[in-house]
């Protein structure tokens, strides 16, 4: 085999391995771009229960009289931003 020959043999395996390589990493970052976005769907979930716990322990507070003055501000501070949407809504179903 000629120097050239043998030359060209050796790049074309380079070029290979290279392929071959850049094939596992496509499915690499493939596979962890699909595992962000199962991370971030769970983390979103996971903080919408986090609030919706947190509204069930302030709510439970409220009914047991165990609430602080801190907590009762931020409870009524609720109870007015949920009136302010029910008025809201009933200004456009009345439209």
């Amino acid at each position: 085999m000629s120097e050239l020959e043998s030359n060209i043999k050796r790049i074309n395996d380079k070029l290979q391995r290279l392929l071959r390589l850049y094939q596992q990493l496509q499915k690499d970052n493939d596979r962890q771009s699909r595992l962000i976005k199962e991370l971030q769907e769970t983390k979103d979930k996971n903080t919408l229960t986090i609030a919706e716990l947190q509204q069930q322990a302030g709510i439970l507070k409220a009914s047991t009289g165990q609430m602080n003055a801190e907590d009762k501000k931020i409870f009524e501070k609720h109870i007015n931003q949920y009136i302010k949407e029910i008025d809201k809504c009933i200004g456009l179903l009345s439209e």
